[in-house]
């Protein structure tokens, strides 16, 4: 079956707007344009549709995506199982994090008695001590930047928290889609992630500064994180930021 633009907008709950604009930039074409004039999408173009959709759930930009979909190492089936893995990774934690609440309610209602580490039961476990004195002490970041950066964070609302861990876990997820579809940590899409990591660290870290970073990750506390995400997380960022810091930082 054959849709025109508006009936895939209504479909997918992608506007037509959007549909016309995927269509300008070589994103998504149509199947064919009828004697009408009209654009018409078939299944071929719907199930590209859902992986755009998919990889813009992941924080992909749009040149990335196409990056990506028109590479010829593309797998959709490797593609879906891609996607399908990272769902379940946040989908899990989700779980976790409703189930403590559930529990906290129970137990402020003398339900039942919590013991005090449940609290945070679904929480990523942080140093964060420790990693702001590891910066300081091998000399990748001075003490009064870390200060102004430490006084700019105690302001943050619950909101700004919550999108900096949204932010890292996109970023986290996005190269291990990229991984997953063989991109190098070199290829163009690889170091616009890279640069959104940049960006989220939060104090703009140099060249010298940023590659000392990407070292302080492969000590066993951040290993064990990044290795719990994708065996081969931790190596793919290293090289990228090293890449990166070479190529943009000075």
């Amino acid at each position: 079956m054959a849709y025109t633009v508006k009936q895939l907008a209504k479909l997918s709950g992608v506007s037509v707007r959007t549909l016309h604009y995927y269509d300008e930039i070589g994103l998504l074409k149509p199947a064919y344009n009828g004697e009408n004039n009209y654009r018409y999408y078939e299944q071929a173009q719907l199930l590209l549709l859902q992986q755009i959709l998919f990889y813009r759930e992941l924080g992909f930009q749009l040149n990335d995506i196409q990056n990506i979909l028109t590479s010829d190492s593309f797998d959709k089936i490797e593609a879906l199982q891609s996607h399908k893995n990272i769902l379940s990774q946040n989908l899990d934690r989700t779980q976790n994090l409703i189930k403590t609440i559930d529990k906290t309610i129970a137990h402020l209602r003398g339900n039942v008695k919590m013991k005090d580490q449940e609290f945070y039961y679904g929480f990523e476990s942080e140093k964060q001590q420790q990693y702001e004195k590891d910066l300081v002490d091998k000399g990748f970041v001075s003490k009064d930047l870390m200060e102004e950066y430490k006084k700019k964070t105690r302001q943050w609302s619950q909101q700004d928290k919550e999108y900096f861990f949204k932010e890292a876990n996109e970023i986290n997820q996005a190269l291990i889609v990229a991984m997953q579809n063989n991109l190098k940590p070199a290829s163009p899409a690889v170091q616009t992630i890279i640069r959104r990591h940049h960006t989220w660290v939060g104090w703009q870290p140099t060249k010298e500064q940023y590659i000392g970073l990407s070292e302080l990750y492969q000590t066993p506390e951040f290993r064990k994180f990044y290795e719990q995400l994708h065996p081969q997380l931790l190596s793919f960022i290293v090289d990228a930021m090293k890449i990166f810091a070479e190529q943009e930082l000075s």
